[in-house]
């Protein structure tokens, strides 16, 4: 097996060629195409990084070293009671964090708002959020995901209810339809009005899929997503159209090591930036897929990876124990 960090022969030449005319050349249709694109586009800029010795960042041109996260401490969250919310916080805030998400709206959806009954179904998840905020304190971020559940009449509520509790924004409110652009307007002005702010976009793919809600002022912050979003050079474009709208970009990364890595490599580059979200402690596997676990979190930043590339070497060990007990699955 080649040393971790060792270039292949044969990259070097597949090394020289533009890393971004792969995704560029391959039209995303829908989330699983889209998924496919960005892992290779991502494994092709690490073989270009790779061979210049360079980090990513380095190469993109990084415009900061430590980057702001926040700890999505929802999915960790198996006892849905707000004393569990609130312990997964005191973890997350023991291990550094400063900001938290919680999607807390279990018993929400448009078909319980259609029937008039949302703003009673979200009080279980306002008591999980006031349970989160008196571990984390006044301070700090804290984020709310709604999943899409609400519709706009409930959404007003919720704004209302989730000022009293210093929510720093509220995130996929509503289904994101072109439809539903102006609700998301009328609803980001109302969040504003109340010291809050709207955020959404986590499935969206390329910047034209962005660009009709970002225009019409639908969202203070969009989250476009490394293994959605078409591919490296797509995020660093809308990043730079963000900026000229006074969008903030917050990527979304609940997500496995190569694509955190990623991550934290455009983190360090793009345009109008707020913060990075990271998965809390969910799997033990996290760290174990790489050779070296990532740095610490530790003031609510993260340090990018050290090395060239992305900063990370996939553990072959473990990847080939986990193929085999998938294959012995497969075929019990």
């Amino acid at each position: 097996m080649r040393p971790a960090g060792e270039i292949a022969p044969h990259a070097l030449k597949a090394s020289t060629l533009r890393p971004a005319d792969f995704a560029a050349a391959h039209a995303q249709a829908g989330l699983a195409h889209a998924g496919v694109v960005c892992a290779i586009d991502q494994a092709l800029w690490d073989l270009h990084a790779q061979w210049l010795q360079r980090s990513l960042a380095e190469v993109l041109g990084a415009r900061r070293q430590d980057i702001p996260v926040y700890a999505n401490i929802n999915r960790r969250t198996e006892v849905r009671t707000p004393e569990g919310f609130a312990a997964s916080a005191r973890l997350a805030a023991d291990a550094g964090h400063q900001a938290f998400k919680v999607a807390p709206f279990d018993e929400v959806s448009t078909a319980v708002c259609a029937q008039g009954r949302g703003v009673r179904a979200m009080q279980a998840g306002l008591e999980r959020i006031a349970a989160v905020r008196s571990v984390v304190g006044p301070r700090s971020r804290l984020m709310v995901d709604c999943h899409w559940r609400f519709d706009e009449a409930t959404a007003l509520e919720l704004n209302l209810a989730a000022a009293k509790l210093g929510v720093y924004w509220i995130e996929c409110p509503l289904p994101e339809v072109d439809a539903n652009i102006q609700a998301l307007v009328r609803l980001r002005r109302h969040a504003n009005g109340l010291g809050m702010r709207l955020a959404g976009l986590e499935q969206h793919t390329g910047w034209a899929s962005f660009r009709p809600y970002c225009k019409a002022g639908a969202y203070d912050v969009v989250m476009p997503d490394i293994k959605y979003v078409g591919g490296i050079a797509e995020m660093l474009r809308l990043g730079e159209a963000c900026q000229g709208l006074q969008v903030q970009i917050a990527p979304h990364n609940p997500s496995g090591p190569i694509c955190h890595a990623a991550s934290l490599q455009l983190a360090a580059c793009v345009e109008s930036f707020d913060m990075l979200e990271l998965q809390f402690d969910e799997s033990p596997l996290f760290d174990a897929l790489v050779h070296r676990p990532f740095a610490p979190v530790r003031a609510g930043v993260a340090a990018l990876p050290q090395g060239p590339g992305l900063g990370v070497q996939l553990n072959g060990t473990m990847l080939q124990a986990h193929a085999e007990c998938a294959a012995r699955e497969w075929t019990a």
